[in-house]
């Protein structure tokens, strides 16, 4: 495909997002490397804790390429799991006789929601342009997905190294697709932290040891 039809077909996987109840979509291109500088920053100052995992798969992580042989794009998805009518948390956070779930484990577990719905948007884009290389990730493999949502456009990385968005805050999931598929990559969106520390203050146990720096330790 040429650049203008390469652009028509980005157009129109954004534009499919809704049918499969996603809010946002994007595409990233695979260059992280100041991402990858400051993962292995954080690792050195072993501020993943118990979280071994995150020294494994070399770099697989940061280099979409090598977890995916022939990957060129990620498109990436933003779903909002923040249910209309939910009731006040802390209206019932203060009522001893109630409980209080996480919204996002309301429901179905979200991997398989967010997986089939990916899964379905891959499939109509093969009816658009025939079978492609594609593989679905969902919290599934060693996916710097907060890098790469950013770089498709679909939020900021905050202050306390969560995706934002100034309409949804961060009540989304994020998954991707890998992809064989050159489409032109969006641009990350303003930043919009300013001043603000509002996080670094609020956070109960002081994990937020620095703006955009995090210690799981804590």
């Amino acid at each position: 495909m040429n650049p203008l039809q390469l652009k028509r077909l980005a157009d129109d996987i954004k534009a499919l997002g809704p049918r499969f109840g996603f809010d946002k979509l994007g595409i990233a291109g695979i260059e992280l490397d100041d991402d990858e500088a400051r993962l292995d920053r954080w690792l050195a100052l072993e501020r993943h804790g118990e979280m071994a995992y995150m020294q494994r798969h070399g770099r697989k992580r940061t280099r979409p390429e090598q977890l995916v042989p022939g990957t060129v794009r990620v498109i990436c998805a933003r779903m909002n799991y923040w249910p209309l009518g939910s009731a006040d948390a802390e209206a019932v956070l203060e009522d001893g006789r109630r409980a209080y779930l996480a919204r996002y484990a309301l429901g179905r577990d979200y991997h398989k929601t967010l997986r089939n719905r990916l899964k379905k948007l891959a499939q109509a884009i093969e009816e658009i342009i025939g079978t492609f290389a594609y593989r679905v990730f969902v919290d599934s493999a060693p996916v710097l997905e907060k890098a790469l949502a950013r770089q498709a456009g679909l939020g900021w990385i905050g202050k306390h190294t969560n995706l934002l968005d100034r309409a949804a805050g961060s009540f989304f999931l994020l998954g991707e697709i890998y992809t064989d598929l050159p489409l032109p990559a969006d641009r990350p969106v303003t930043e919009h932290c300013g001043t603000c520390r509002a996080c670094l203050d609020a956070c109960p146990t002081k994990a937020i040891v620095a703006p955009y720096e995090v210690d799981a330790r804590r």
